[in-house]
């Protein structure tokens, strides 16, 4: 009689380690994650693979990569992982247990100048919710929305996918940036023809204000951003701001961002003939999956904060 053959099984511990691992790339970077030795991991990961009969991940010196059988197995384990934790927060709140965790993101410069503000508020009101925010490109963060490892974000930019919930929060404007001492710090603005001639900070890709300057210029006479005369490229906000301070170049930046600089007198701001620079700062969420309960209190307490229309 033969014996019939183990179904494929696995449980939410060993997935959780898998998901790390394929996130960090890494066995020891995952270890310090799940807080777990390296061998430990390791042998883990080893019998989830044992259990499913095939290989998951492909070992490349230190690092890892997802195989196709991988890719499957993560891309529904996120999804077990969230409904699991759905569930046991739905227990808590049904049982009356006003707490627990959200992960959120913000793009640079409402995660660094507007959002901690918010934050603060709101954790005096729910004190048990802890909030975790993960500022990153505009770029990142949309992706990190779409995977389920953030529940919900704010960017500087309108995301396209059509998997996203939108809200708009806040109203911008950028302005090009120059330090007190340059010689258009006294006027309110300048051409296009004038800006192309000056040594210019981008800021990096992904970024939603490099987006939307890219844009704004393709709609202009100027017709692409290749005729900045870019002498950097920069990866924050606070990055460019020191770049202008020294003296490397000019900038287009939030007001938001500079409001500090240009109070102090330290950076100066101007208009941008032919540029239409205003933008708004939009709540984005993933329309398929389920806001947890203490992401709905936060999300509740950021549109009323806001005054944003439900």
């Amino acid at each position: 009689m033969k014996t019939p053959k183990p179904s494929i099984d696995f449980d939410f511990r060993q997935l959780e380690i898998f998901c790390r691992v394929a996130e960090a790339g890494s066995f020891s970077e995952a270890a310090k994650q799940v807080f777990l030795a390296q061998a430990s991991v390791s042998e883990r990961i080893a019998s989830l693979e044992n259990m499913v009969n095939t290989r998951l991940l492909d070992r490349q010196g230190r690092q890892v990569t997802l195989t196709k059988a991988g890719e499957l197995l993560y891309r529904r384990a996120l999804d077990l992982l969230e409904l699991k934790k759905n569930i046991a927060l739905e227990l808590e709140a049904f049982l009356g247990h006003k707490g627990g965790q959200i992960e959120i993101g913000g793009s640079t410069i409402p995660g660094e100048y507007i959002l901690p503000e918010h934050i603060g508020r709101f954790s005096r009101q729910f004190p048990d919710i802890f909030v975790n925010l993960l500022i990153a490109d505009t770029d990142e963060i949309e992706t990190k929305v779409l995977d389920g490892r953030l529940e919900l974000a704010v960017t500087g930019s309108k995301p396209s996918n059509r998997n996203f919930a939108i809200k708009e929060l806040w109203k911008d404007e950028l302005v090009l940036a120059v330090p007190a001492g340059h010689a258009w710090a006294g006027l309110k603005e300048i051409g296009l023809k004038e800006l192309v001639q000056m040594p210019f900070i981008a800021r990096e890709n992904g970024s939603g204000t490099l987006r939307m300057v890219n844009e704004s210029l393709a709609k202009s006479r100027l017709k692409s951003p290749e005729a900045l005369k870019v002498v950097a490229r920069l990866g924050s906000s606070t990055a460019v701001k020191q770049g202008i301070k020294s003296g490397l170049g000019v900038s287009i930046l939030s007001k938001v961002a500079v409001a500090a600089e240009l109070a102090e007198g330290s950076l100066k701001a101007l208009k941008i003939k032919g540029l239409d620079l205003g933008r708004s700062f939009y709540l984005i969420c993933d329309r398929r999956r389920t806001v947890s309960p203490p992401c709905q209190a936060f999300l509740d307490f950021l549109l009323e904060d806001t005054g944003a229309e439900r």
